[in-house]
């Protein structure tokens, strides 16, 4: 941990310099661009039976968006206001009202809708129960709702029930009381939302560096020589950090974006809060690396290949010996394994010629200090993890760890999820973030009070799997709780996950609204509970944002569905029922217990018992993890691993195909066209030269497929690396494998290669088994 407190927001540098300037044209006229003005009017127009109420929101509470750490309308990171069309697309679902009764009597009808339409009925307003075979929910108390749930769990197998949490709005009491409740209940199988996103960052970061957060804080930004993005487009799913890319513009900072997709957000954006770039518009990517889908490994293998060969002609000039020689292990088994590796296997991997890396590799040579920011690009892939830890050889190779304006970041888009691990809501580990190992259990065991199970849990994935496993198997799940989450619209293969849904025989869905998971069947019933939203819950709550900032977000006066509950109440309610002769040991009086219990519990979170108020926070670790080189490892070194390359096997007539993000948070989309590029949600992104080649035209409908699934869309010709195209998530998730997880961080695979096809080729062809047969001709040898 680092002795460096923060120092707090600076001034932003408001000073005009066209230099800068995308364009004189004002508001980025005739420009593709978010409408930023419009939007904002557009969430004053759906919150206005409850703007009062919105305001409170948005002016005290901590944003339920991104883990930028926004708490009011004010950050640790620049003075001043900062809000984004993000937070506003989410405000309604806090102001909204409840459902109408009506809709719950015809499910099929609600089937018809998509999840935007679900999502706008409005809130759940009370528990409600469908068995099998009905085409109705009908309301229930919440005695009857809770006492059936904790019936069924006490008939079942612990290894037989599951539970999973998402990132939407959840505080870290609740991830906590959950967490405690599952191994209160004899349960491992627990997950959360970041199995699908940043799993395998936390997991390579303890494995490189002994730590499992950002190393770093946002200030680090600002004025570091270089800040690197490797697959994140910060710009489109963290806004608000455009204004922390200006500062650092302005400071004189190199920005480069690593990324198949030369993402128009990263190159220009209109920052809506500072007039200079609300008129002109900011150019923010200096420079974009245009890397394969998968290719990142060869990319950085190539780039510390040029660094050794550097160091070999002038010591000194490429690795930061001191650095490496003082605080790493493993350097000459990684300079042997890239000297091990040629050029042209390289730049077939990376998609990059060997000239184009070593001039990444100098670029990043030169810097003194540098930031690396990484998203899905990154960990989304079944070597997500080797990913990461490939990031982490970088940054130690030249120092970049431990120091101002220096470190490694796994961005979050979620405020919700970085406290998840940290609080235990996940498999592998405890609260803390340790490993399930007998001293973690004996330290838990006496804190709490009743025995930790000893057994793995099981990743969500493979519990919803476990779903279709035979009759009587000691790990079918039965009893999968869930609050939150739309697996139907984020797992790959939805056909095959609805199976497994439907496969379960109780289903609790714990939220605030419906989705289309909700509506799906199950073998005996599915019981929806009302949850509050963060800024209802009794005595506040508090997040972790992705700097390690734990912000108190207060309860807020406001109207209230009658019979939500918070949602640390109703899951340690369930297990008191389930236990009753030990209810004493999981119930907590308040969400002040709770934080008091979490002190106890993880010892870099002793502050958070003080939490009280709005604007209250502590930053846990310091300004910098790993301050002055110093590890939280066994010997207090980081560990340089060397990183083999992928197996990327695209065969002939296939695209390396990757998704990406639009107007949407998560998975609830808010616009069917994407204000970045003009692209609707059917689009597949796809190069011109590769569009040429396939006589395919701009606009023209189209055919992605490959074993796992058939896409239709539309060609959108956009600058992608050759040989790569983009489709959106969650829509492009049919294209990607079921049951392919990373062996470390447990992540789904979300990229694969896929044949593209006009449509009237594809349709041509009246034999059904056409693609089939196409497939089995080019697909030999695939993942």
């Amino acid at each position: 941990m680092g002795k460096t407190k923060h120092t707090g927001p600076v001034k932003l540098d408001r000073t005009p310099k066209p230099a800068l300037w995308v364009s004189a044209a004002p508001l980025g006229l005739g420009k593709v661009k978010p409408r930023h003005i419009r939007d904002t009017l557009k969430a004053l127009y759906e919150n206005r039976d409850n703007l009062p109420y919105a305001y409170r929101i948005l002016t005290k509470g901590v944003c339920d968006g991104c883990a930028l750490g926004v708490s009011g309308l004010r950050d640790r990171t620049l003075t001043g206001p900062h809000l984004c069309t993000t937070r506003l697309n989410v405000l309604r679902l806090n102001t909204m009202p409840a459902i109408e009764p009506h809709w719950f009597e015809d499910v099929e009808k609600l089937r018809a809708m998509d999840s935007a339409s679900q999502r706008r009925l409005g809130r759940i307003p009370y528990p409600l129960i469908r068995r099998k075979g009905e085409n109705r929910f009908t309301r229930l108390t919440w005695d009857e709702a809770l006492d059936r749930i904790a019936a069924k769990i006490r008939s079942v197998d612990p290894k037989q029930l599951a539970f999973y949490w998402t990132a939407r709005g959840i505080t870290n009491e609740t991830y906590y009381a959950a967490a405690k409740a599952a191994r209160f209940l004899g349960t491992n199988h627990i997950d959360n939302a970041s199995r699908i996103c940043h799993s395998p960052s936390k997991t390579a970061l303890k494995r490189s560096l002994g730590i499992g957060a950002s190393s770093c804080s946002y200030k680090d930004w600002i004025g570091t020589d270089v800040l690197v993005f490797w697959g994140s487009v910060a710009a489109n799913n963290q806004p608000v950090s455009t204004k922390y890319m200006y500062a650092a513009k302005k400071a004189g900072t190199k920005i480069v974006v690593v990324n198949p997709y030369r993402e128009p957000s990263m190159e220009r954006y209109w920052i809506p809060s500072i007039a200079e770039s609300a008129l002109f518009g900011t150019k923010i990517a200096d420079e974009f690396v245009q890397v394969n889908i998968g290719g990142d490994i060869a990319l950085m293998n190539g780039v510390m290949k040029t660094w050794f060969e550097m160091e070999k002609a002038r010591p000194g000039s490429a690795i930061d010996r001191a650095f490496v020689n003082a605080h790493t292990t493993g350097v000459e088994d990684v300079r042997r394994h890239v000297a091990s590796l040629d050029w042209p296997t390289l730049e077939r991997s990376s998609g990059m010629t060997r000239e184009k890396i070593a001039d990444f590799a100098r670029l990043l040579a030169a810097a003194k200090t540098g930031v690396f920011v990484w998203s899905m690009g990154l960990t989304q892939h079944r070597f997500g993890t080797d990913n990461v830890s490939q990031l982490a050889n970088l940054a130690m190779l030249r120092g970049f760890v431990g120091r101002e304006k220096c470190g490694l970041m796994p961005i979050r888009g979620h405020s919700g999820v970085q406290g998840a691990g940290e609080m235990g809501a996940e498999p592998m580990s405890l609260p803390g973030g340790g490993p399930i190992d007998d001293e973690s259990r004996r330290r838990f065991e006496a804190l709490w009070g009743f025995p930790i199970p000893d057994w793995q849990g099981d990743i969500v994935g493979l519990s919803l799997e476990n779903a279709l496993l035979p009759d009587g198997h000691e790990r079918r799940t039965r009893v999968f709780y869930t609050s939150g989450g739309n697996f139907l619209e984020t797992m790959p293969k939805p056909d095959f996950v609805r199976r497994c849904l439907e496969s379960v025989e109780l289903r609790v869905h714990q939220d605030i609204i419906l989705n289309t998971s909700t509506l799906a069947d199950a073998r005996e019933e599915v019981i929806v509970l009302p949850a509050m939203t963060r800024y209802e819950q009794p005595g506040g709550g508090t997040s972790t944002s992705t700097e390690r900032m734990v912000y108190f977000s207060p309860e807020i006066d406001g109207p209230r569905i009658a019979e939500a509950r918070a949602e640390w109440d109703i899951v340690t309610e369930v297990a008191a029922r389930v236990k009753p002769e030990m209810r004493g040991k999981i119930r907590f009086r308040s969400a002040q217990h709770i934080r008091d219990e979490i002190a106890a519990a993880v010892p870099y979170y002793d502050g958070i018992q003080h939490l009280a108020k709005a604007g209250d926070v502590f930053q846990w670790g310091g300004a910098w993890l790993c301050e002055d080189g110093e590890c939280p490892t066994a010997d207090g070194k980081g560990k340089l691993l060397p990183i083999q390359l992928p197996e990327l096997r695209k065969p002939e007539g296939h695209f390396r195909v990757t998704t990406r993000r639009g107007k949407q948070f998560n998975s609830m989309v808010y616009a069917a066209v994407d204000p970045f590029n003009d692209a609707k949600r059917d689009d597949v992104l796809l190069r011109p030269s590769d569009a040429r080649e396939l006589g395919i035209a701009d606009g023209e409908a189209i055919v992605v497929y490959n074993r796992s699934g058939t896409l239709y869309g539309r060609a959108k010709l956009a600058e992608m690396a050759p040989g790569n195209i983009g489709v959106y998530w969650p829509e492009g998730n049919v294209l990607f494998p079921k049951g392919v997880y990373e062996p470390y961080a447990g992540i789904p695979e979300y990229n694969g290669t896929a044949i593209v096809e006009k449509a009237e080729t594809f349709f041509a062809f009246k034999d059904t088994r056409y693609a089939e047969r196409r497939i089995a001709e080019l697909d030999v040898g695939t993942e």
